[in-house]
């Protein structure tokens, strides 16, 4: 960033469903009905191997996963040949900053409406200092594997799934704001919504929902009462994010955030669990931010509620 619970899932689905037809806030909504099918449990083994494969690039490639760097392209290689070899169809789109070459990553699921198109992304760059593990190698690994998950569902949505991994977020949401500059007005006007996730696996997390379209926020909250777990609205990285670019061009936007270099409260760490007084990422944007600076369990529940929110969202 700039600067099993399936019976429950279930019955989640149903709720959020029912709250799409009451607020008919996301763009483009027609009378929803509930997923076709609960979405799934994300195992977040195969998340955390994602991220694995991500750290052993970043060590092979100079430390890090940077915009111009050999660690961002191996990085996009890694991921476009998970999602090419799943059925998507895959778009490199290349730009210039600070005189290197960048790249974002889009991948479309075939089917469902493409004139109303359901979004989720998040960037692939790390800042030069470090491999970006959690600093977005979680959101990036988690956008992934809800890929695959579509993928491994034959997922038939009614909205059309595109899934994104910006390039030089790091330096400004360079790729992001690249990508939706370039969009005919006729082809933005078709992107129904776009989903961020940018640190999601903080090691001393706390679990914020983006606050802008009601839609797509009470999703994500619906998901986290279902656990049990509390929310608070985002609002350390707003406009600090891949989501800004979308926001500003009208486009209904959402996500999900575990922290960064903010310190945790007492009353969040009694809520939350974790040590106050401390980040929720000591190592961010350092050389420390490697696979080890993780909350498996904050990685998990955010990964199954991005999931979750593409489900029902596209449904």
């Amino acid at each position: 960033m700039k600067l099993s619970v399936s019976g429950r899932a279930a019955a989640a689905a149903v709720v959020a469903a029912t709250t799409l037809l009451a607020t008919g806030s996301l763009a483009g909504a027609a009378p929803a009905t509930p997923a076709v099918a609960a979405a799934p449990d994300l195992p977040v083994a195969n998340v955390k191997a994602h991220l694995s494969q991500l750290q052993s690039i970043a060590t092979a490639n100079g430390g890090n996963r940077a915009h111009g760097r050999t660690g961002y392209r191996a990085s996009l290689d890694y991921v476009k040949a998970k999602l090419d070899a799943a059925g998507f169809t895959t778009t490199i789109q290349q730009f210039t900053s600070s005189s290197r070459t960048g790249y974002n990553l889009i991948a479309d699921w075939p089917g469902g409406d493409t004139t109303r198109v359901l979004m989720a992304g998040s960037h692939l760059d790390s800042v030069t200092a470090g491999p970006g593990i959690n600093d977005n190698g979680s959101g990036s690994a988690a956008v992934l594997e809800t890929a695959l998950a579509v993928s491994r569902a034959g997922l038939q949505p009614t909205r059309h799934l595109r899934f994104a991994w910006w390039g030089a977020e790091e330096l400004g949401m360079v790729g992001s704001r690249y990508y939706v500059n370039n969009l005919s007005s006729a082809n933005r006007s078709r992107i129904s919504a776009y989903l961020n996730f940018d640190m999601i696996g903080s090691p001393n997390p706390g679990y914020f929902v983006y606050d802008d379209d009601p839609t797509i926020e009470q999703t994500f909250k619906t998901y986290f009462s279902g656990l049990g777990v509390p929310t608070e609205i985002e609002t350390e990285g707003d406009g600090r994010s891949d989501h800004a670019p979308f926001k500003n061009v009208g486009i209904p936007v959402g996500g999900l955030f575990s922290g960064a270099d903010y310190v945790k409260t007492s009353a969040q760490a009694a809520k939350w669990g974790g040590t106050a007084g401390q980040p929720f990422d000591r190592c961010y944007h350092s050389s420390c931010d490697t696979i080890a600076n993780l909350n498996d369990t904050a990685l998990d529940r955010n990964a199954d509620a991005l999931a979750y929110a593409v489900w029902t969202l596209s449904s």
